[in-house]
This record gives C-alpha cells, sequence and structure tokens, in this order.
C-alpha cells in the first residue's frame, strides 16, 4: 500500500470515529428524564408541556391545588391543568372503573395502595405533604366544644367522614387511641362536604383537616386537640397507567413535590412528608 493511500485511509477512519463520539454526545433519549423532570418540571427532550393535564386530587386539596394549576399553566403556557376534587376513595374507584387521568393524589398511603394494586398507578408513588385533623366548629362556638371528648355528647351535632374515606379513618384511628366513641349524626364522602355543614349551621362540629380550618378563614373557628397528633395522614401523588398526556403527567408530579409546590402546601398548613 502506498504512503498517500495509507493515508487516505486513516483520515476517513478518523472522520468516522469523530462523528461517531459527536453523535454518542448529542444523543438525546426519546421520553422524558426522570432525574430532568424531577429537577426542572419539564421533559429532557427540551419540548414543551402542552395539552390537558387532568388531575384526580383528594378534596383537603381543592385549594391548594387550584392556586398550583394555576402556576404550573404560567410556567408552562401551552398546557392547561383541570382537576377532579372528591374522595380518596372515590377517586380510586374511578381510576380502576377506567376513568382517564393523568394524576392521581391521595389524602393518604392506604387509598394510594389500592389504586397500585389496582394496576392504575405508573410507577413510584411520591409522598409530598402530610396532614393532621382539626375539629371545626361554626363561629362562636355555639356548642361550647371544648375538647375531641366533648363530640361524644348526644347534645353535640357532630359531623364526620365515612370510614372509607382517609379523614374518617383517621378519626376512627383518634377515636380508638382517645378511648372516646362518636355518634355523628352524619357521615359525609369527602372533607369539604363536612365543612359545608359546618359552615352552614347544620353541624355543631365536624372533624376535618387543619389544612380545611385555615383554609376556610373566619367562617369557622379550629378547636384544638392534643389527640390529633397521633394520626398523621401522609399524602401521596403519583402519575396514571396509560395517562393521555405523560409528559404533563410527570412535569405536574415535580412541580407538586418541587420548590414551588412545597412552599405553596406549607403556607396552606400542609407539612413537609
Amino acid at each position: 500500500m502506498s504512503a498517500r493511500i495509507r493515508g487516505a485511509a486513516f483520515v476517513a477512519a478518523a472522520l468516522v470515529l469523530t462523528a461517531a463520539a459527536l453523535t454518542g454526545c448529542s444523543a438525546t433519549p426519546s421520553g422524558a428524564s426522570t432525574a430532568t423532570v424531577a429537577a426542572t418540571g419539564t421533559p429532557s427532550t427540551g419540548a414543551p408541556v402542552t395539552g390537558t393535564v387532568t388531575v384526580f386530587a383528594a378534596a383537603s386539596l381543592t385549594k391548594t391545588f387550584t392556586e398550583l394549576g394555576s402556576r404550573f399553566e404560567a410556567a408552562h403556557p401551552g398546557a392547561k391543568v383541570t382537576f377532579s376534587f372528591a374522595g380518596s376513595s372515590d377517586l380510586v374507584s374511578q381510576l380502576t372503573a377506567g376513568a382517564p387521568a393523568d394524576v392521581f393524589a391521595s389524602a393518604d398511603e392506604a387509598n394510594m395502595t389500592k389504586a397500585v394494586k389496582g394496576a392504575v398507578i405508573d410507577g413510584t408513588p411520591t409522598d409530598f405533604a402530610t396532614n393532621v385533623l382539626a375539629i371545626a366548629v361554626p363561629p362562636g362556638n355555639p356548642a361550647h366544644v371544648k375538647s375531641f371528648a366533648d363530640l361524644a355528647s348526644p347534645s353535640v351535632k357532630t359531623v364526620v367522614c365515612a370510614p372509607q374515606v382517609p379523614c374518617g379513618a383517621a378519626t376512627a384511628a383518634v377515636e380508638k387511641s382517645a378511648g372516646v366513641t362518636l355518634h355523628p349524626v352524619s357521615q359525609e364522602s369527602s372533607v369539604t362536604d363536612v365543612l359545608g355543614k359546618v359552615r352552614s349551621g347544620e353541624a355543631d362540629a365536624g372533624i376535618v383537616y387543619r389544612t380545611d380550618v385555615k383554609g376556610a378563614g373566619a367562617a369557622v373557628q379550629s378547636v384544638p386537640f392534643p389527640e390529633a397528633a397521633t394520626t398523621v395522614n401522609v399524602y401521596p401523588i403519583a402519575t396514571v397507567v396509560h395517562a393521555p398526556n405523560p409528559g404533563g403527567a410527570a412535569a405536574f408530579v415535580a412541580f407538586v413535590a418541587g420548590p414551588d409546590g412545597r412552599k405553596a402546601l406549607a403556607a396552606a398548613g400542609f407539612g413537609a412528608p
């Protein structure tokens, strides 16, 4: 082989190796990188988050998630967040029945576990907040409720969540630990329904979350009770299997679990996970 041919072959080989190296360095995966989404709320492909993101969320998250939805849309002008708020158990039933959604946020781990076992959750849920119970009473506290034990009195019209709802399960746990048996006049399907009956004066007291009392402002008063500390609800969030907008779902989960979400949740009275 002549020197000229050998030189040409060397140059060609060098060019091929260089091209391969550049291709390897610049390659971008077709899907979103979990690490990148978690850090930025944007898929690693650099593609903007667009389309509708449908979020199924526990009723106690209504005010905070509505605010976070607006912030998310501001950060991603091409995206729109729609919410379905209800008791966590009702939302799990809807998801397992095939209701389309991108994200599920539960007010307890038990209902998220049901969703996981029902094969409607994609990946591992992320804990993003905690909450504790509170006694809500109408302004002026007309029934003079001063303790959790006072709610057991027949003269106090008490409203609680149904047992399958996270706030209802937490109430039952507090009853057991405190040795107090309540006789509620009604059991509601969501914590917002309980709060609604207190606000309207239909109930003398209701067991809700600390965040619900804070969010209601002057519409209700809170009666603190130490037994609440015995039961802490952990809130997990996850993307849904076959989500219509998987990129938007991952971005919203990251947004809630990230600095913006943590700040809004703390301001609403939620604890850290």
